[in-house]
């Protein structure tokens, strides 16, 4: 392979300062890169205006609230920042690995109802496949999880999230309904609702945001409809037993349902609306596609979330057989 570059236009570029550059475009902040690199703020300062000089642009410009990237800058961040990707795992990463004798730890974010439906399947998995693995999940929404990524926290995400940046890698993994979930009595018996009882009750709401308003709602006003939202929550994980002690019920995830009747006693009922599917997926960052280890354990969810999907009660137990027998 012949590498056509010219040695001279590198003479007055440090890797170092490089680095800096690509940690200062994803803190935005001197003080906060300064503490990443740990390096003193004026080290920084004196990396930047070196930057700014060998770039003939400002690079980052302090606002009001924050500093903020130039054309120039995103455009760096872009091209070199995969350059670098790809030099760090060159250099850094082998060019195989064994599952059975990876040790480190694994990021992971994800809402609590992911972690509800689908962690205690992929963990079982990953105890027998990776044992040395240890897992960390830290807990994101669709309003986080970009930034969650970019700014390292996380090196993957599993929930229901829409196309991010184009940085941003996505993988469908499953789609499933809403469905409606209280106690017996108030579902009725065989688990139907007609429109007229659901708006009938009042409902439970989980918003990230805390809005009174969700995607039902949206449905209903199609029809000149409303619902009586009296509490609202960005958690799944409290809503069972407050359903089971409050004269409510709740529109929840499909793969949730199975498992709240089996270990709260409640009854889940189709909600009698048009409303569109909740599409999960696993993020990750265009930096971790060369990340072995990283793909390997999103191959492993693509196998488990489609299974869990189908909303079968003992889905993960016989998930958990078929990895014990692996």
């Amino acid at each position: 392979m012949i590498i056509n570059i010219s040695e001279n236009d590198f003479r007055g570029v440090d890797l170092n300062l490089i680095v800096t550059l690509m940690v200062l475009l994803r803190e935005r902040s001197v003080t906060r890169a300064a503490e990443r690199l740990h390096l003193g703020q004026p080290a920084v300062s004196g990396a930047l205006a070196r930057l700014r000089s060998l770039f003939c642009d400002e690079l980052l410009v302090r606002t009001g609230t924050g500093m903020l990237p130039t054309p120039r800058a995103l455009e760096l961040e872009r091209q070199v920042g995969q350059a670098l990707s790809d030099m760090h795992v060159a250099l850094f990463q082998p060019p195989s690995f064994d599952p059975l004798t990876e040790s480190r730890t694994l990021t992971i974010g994800m809402p609590d109802w992911v972690d509800t439906w689908l962690l205690p399947a992929l963990l079982a998995a990953l105890s027998h496949k990776a044992p040395n693995v240890r897992v960390r999940v830290l807990e994101t929404d669709p309003y986080t999880v970009s930034d969650m990524l970019a700014k390292e926290e996380i090196e993957l995400a599993i929930g229901a999230f829409d196309q991010g940046p184009p940085w941003q890698r996505r993988v469908a993994l499953a789609s499933m309904t809403f469905r409606c979930v209280g106690r017996p009595e108030l579902i009725g018996s065989g688990g139907k609702m007609t429109l007229e009882q659901y708006i009938a009750l009042p409902h439970l709401l989980v918003s990230h945001r805390g809005a009174f308003e969700g995607r039902v709602d949206k449905a209903l006003a199609t029809l000149g409809l409303s619902r009586n939202v009296v509490h609202t929550s960005p958690h799944f994980s409290s809503l069972p037993r407050v359903l089971q002690r409050v004269d409510a019920v709740a529109a929840v995830p499909g793969g949730l349902a199975p498992l709240w009747e089996k270990d709260f006693g409640l009854l889940s009922a189709a909600i009698p609306l048009e409303l569109p599917t909740i599409e999960i997926a696993v993020v990750s960052h265009a930096t971790r596609d060369k990340d072995m280890f990283v793909q390997w354990v999103c191959d492993i969810v693509r196998e488990i979330a489609p299974r869990l999907a189908t909303g079968a009660p003992d889905a993960r137990l016989k998930l958990s057989e078929e990895n014990v027998q692996k």
